[in-house]
C-alpha cells in the first residue's frame, strides 16, 4: 500500500518511526507526511519544526504542511500521491469527508484511550486525573465525528498509583506504534473486523488549559493529587502562596483528618509539605518556584526564607 501519515508531537513521531521501520522491510511505502506548520517557539521565538516534520526529513520523505484543507489546492495535492490509506496520529487538524474519502481504504487513527470512554484532545490526562485503573489505544476508522468511527484493533495497559501524564503518554506511544504497525498488516490482508461504538458509553477528554491546574483545596486530597500525576508535565498543577506561585509535581495523600482550614500546611519538613483539604491531608514532596527548577522539598526548604514562606499556619489561596 501507498500509505500517507499525518501527526505532529512526540507521540505521532514515535509511531511514524515504527511505520518507516515496517515500510523498509515490507513491500508497503510511505507517500508523504503531513504536519501542522512550522511555528515560532520559545523565549527567542524561533520557527521550530515539528517532531514529525523533522523525523521524516531524516527519511527524506516528502513533507506537506497545509494551514487546513479549505483550499481546494490543498486536496488536489493529497490526491496526487494516490494513496491507499492515510494513518492519522495526533495531526491536530480536523479533516473534512473530503480527506476522508480521498485514500482507497479510508484514513485511521491511533488514539490514547479505549474507546468510546476518553474521545477527544487529552485521553491520556483526563484518564488519571478520573482515576481511572486502565487505558490504552485504539485504532479506529477515522469518520466526520470525533473520535467515533468504528474501531480497528485494541490494546490495554494498566495506569499505575504512581502514572504520571508524561509516563503513560510514554507507554501508550510505544503500545500505538506496535498496534499501528499490527493494524496495517490486517488492513492490507484483508483481516479487520470493524467494531461499532457504544456512544452511550462515549466520555469526553477536553483539551488542558493552564487554569484548569490551580488547586482548588476545598477538594479532596486524592482529587488533588490525581490532578498533579495528570499534570505532570504538562501545564503543571500549581497553588499560591503569599503571592508566590508554586507549581506541584508530585504529592502524595494522608488519610488523616484535621480541623485546619483548606490550604493550610500543618507541617513542612524533609517528608514534604503536609497540607489541608477538603478531605484528608495532601504531602507535597516537589516543588518549583518562579525562576527555578523542579526539586525536593527537603532541598527546597535548605533556605531560610523558605522555611519562613512555608512555615505551619500559613495558608494557600483556595484557587491559584
Amino acid at each position: 500500500m501507498k500509505i500517507i501519515f499525518a501527526g505532529t508531537p512526540d507521540f505521532a513521531a514515535t509511531n511514524l518511526q515504527a511505520l518507516i521501520d515496517f515500510c523498509q522491510n515490507s513491500e508497503h511505502q510511505i507517500a508523504a507526511v503531513y504536519t501542522q506548520p512550522d511555528r515560532k517557539s520559545g523565549r527567542g521565538k524561533k520557527i521550530s519544526m515539528s517532531p514529525v516534520k523533522t523525523l521524516a526529513q531524516e527519511y527524506s520523505i516528502p513533507v506537506e504542511q497545509p494551514v487546513n484543507f479549505k483550499e481546494q489546492s490543498d486536496r488536489d495535492q493529497m490526491a496526487t500521491y494516490d494513496a491507499d490509506l492515510m494513518v492519522v496520529v495526533a495531526y491536530g487538524l480536523l479533516l473534512p469527508q473530503t480527506i476522508l474519502n480521498t485514500p482507497k481504504k479510508g484514513c485511521i487513527n491511533v488514539h490514547g484511550s479505549l474507546l468510546p470512554r476518553w474521545r477527544g484532545a487529552a485521553p491520556i490526562q483526563r484518564a488519571i486525573e478520573a482515576g481511572d485503573t486502565e487505558s490504552g489505544i485504539t485504532i479506529m476508522q477515522m469518520d466526520i465525528g470525533l473520535d467515533t468511527g468504528d474501531m480497528l484493533l485494541k490494546a490495554v495497559t494498566p495506569i499505575t498509583e504512581k502514572e504520571t501524564g508524561s509516563s503513560l503518554h510514554d507507554k501508550l506511544a510505544e503500545q500505538g506504534a506496535g498496534l499501528l504497525v499490527e493494524a496495517i498488516k490486517k488492513i492490507a490482508n484483508g483481516e479487520i473486523e470493524p467494531e461499532k461504538q457504544n456512544d452511550e458509553l462515549a466520555t469526553y477528554a477536553h483539551k488542558l488549559s493552564k487554569k484548569e491546574a490551580q488547586i482548588d483545596w476545598t477538594q479532596s486530597a486524592t482529587e488533588i493529587e490525581r490532578k498533579v500525576r495528570a499534570f505532570n508535565s504538562w501545564p503543571v498543577a500549581t497553588a499560591k502562596l503569599d503571592e508566590n506561585l508554586v507549581r506541584v509535581w508530585r504529592a502524595e495523600v494522608v488519610d488523616n483528618v484535621t480541623d485546619e482550614a483548606d490550604g493550610t500546611i500543618l507541617r513542612a519538613d524533609k517528608e514534604g509539605i503536609l497540607v489541608a483539604c477538603g478531605e484528608q491531608l495532601l504531602l507535597l514532596t516537589h516543588l518549583q518556584m518562579a525562576g527555578s527548577k523542579m526539586m525536593p522539598v527537603k532541598d527546597l526548604l535548605n533556605a531560610p526564607a523558605r522555611q519562613a514562606l512555608f512555615a505551619q499556619g500559613k495558608q494557600f489561596d483556595l484557587t491559584a
